[in-house]
């Protein structure tokens, strides 16, 4: 299902990528039907499609109550917009490590350039609020992250959080042309196939 959800983004990227005019989408889903539908509207011209859908074999908990959460960090957001633009994309994952301590936060790459590490201390001026209750250490594909960087270029803040499970969400708070806000979540099941 999530690397579906991946596809789907990456193919509406190829009507409304960087620099491209401005673009809506408007999706819908026809329960008796079971079709997802999506309309989409770039510069006057529209595009309509149905998807049909299948019910899941196994759907993956993505509950991310307060009790399960053990760290979470919220900073604002251009700190990570060039930590996360400049990522080596010759790694296939990204490392986020969490800790109570000394690095506090730290990102990292494992690229064919060597190994590269972006570190945010919790006193930062631009952590906001700091939580962690024990150190993790877990990686994530980087090609499912890289999708999340178009909301992170538009938010003023972002918050991390890990659970227990290690299963990481991100959400990023996106003020809006009216100035009301908005809140876009970006969830990532840790890699567990991942051999150093």
């Amino acid at each position: 299902w999530y690397q579906r959800r991946v596809r789907v983004m990456e193919c509406l990227n190829v009507f409304g990528g960087p620099g491209a005019a401005v673009t809506s989408l408007k999706m819908f889903y026809d329960e008796p039907a079971r079709t997802l539908g999506l309309v989409l509207e770039e510069g006057g011209v529209v595009t309509e499609c149905q998807i049909k859908t299948l019910d899941a074999d196994e759907i993956l908990d993505f509950n991310f109550t307060s009790l399960g959460v053990t760290n979470k960090i919220i900073m604002r957001s251009e700190c990570l917009r060039d930590t996360f633009t400049d990522l080596d994309d010759s790694s296939p994952v990204l490392e986020i490590l969490m800790s109570p301590e000394e690095p506090w936060l730290r990102l990292s790459t494992f690229g064919q350039a060597g190994t590269t590490s972006s570190e945010f201390p919790r006193d930062s001026d631009m952590v906001e609020s700091f939580e962690c209750t024990k150190t993790q250490v877990n990686r994530y594909k980087l090609t499912l992250l890289k999708p999340s960087i178009k909301a992170l270029l538009q938010s003023t803040k972002i918050s991390v959080r890990m659970d227990e499970r290690g299963f990481l969400s991100l959400q990023y708070m996106i003020r809006t042309e009216d100035g009301s806000t908005s809140f876009v979540e970006y969830l990532c099941a840790p890699n567990e196939d991942y051999d150093e």
